[in-house]
């Protein structure tokens, strides 16, 4: 067979490769500490501490009035989900239901191709 070296070597690296592996150390660099200073107030946050704040869980407002259809010619209620901006509120900030959003948006997507709705808010 072929010659045997005394040297170690791996198929997969091809050699020999160093100790330290092939990061570079930062040994001379001090610890960097916390990244964020404590937050005031313990730990609820806030202004003033050991009271948290409690924010109501928002509910669909289709589903609180029973509204079944979302119309895309009922523009004001189409006008409460959109912003200023032209850009439809997402789900999050209006509470509203995954279904109902869905519904929400194609009745938009509909007012806006029929000029009911403008595509962009008022430039600045």
């Amino acid at each position: 067979m072929a010659e045997e070296s005394g040297a170690t070597t791996t198929a997969s690296s091809g050699g020999e490769r160093p100790a330290g592996g092939d990061r570079p150390s930062f040994g001379d660099r001090p610890d960097r500490g916390e990244r964020r200073p404590p937050r005031p107030g313990g730990p609820g946050g806030g202004r003033e501490g050991g009271r948290k704040y409690f924010r109501r869980k928002k509910v669909c407002k289709f589903c609180v009035e029973k509204i079944e259809a979302i119309n895309y010619k009922d523009v004001r209620l189409l006008a409460q989900f959109v912003a200023e901006s032209g850009k439809i509120v997402p789900r999050r900030l209006t509470g509203v239901c995954t279904p109902h959003q869905r519904r929400l948006s194609l009745a938009i997507k509909q007012a806006r191709n029929i000029a009911l709705l403008p595509f962009a808010g008022r430039a600045s």
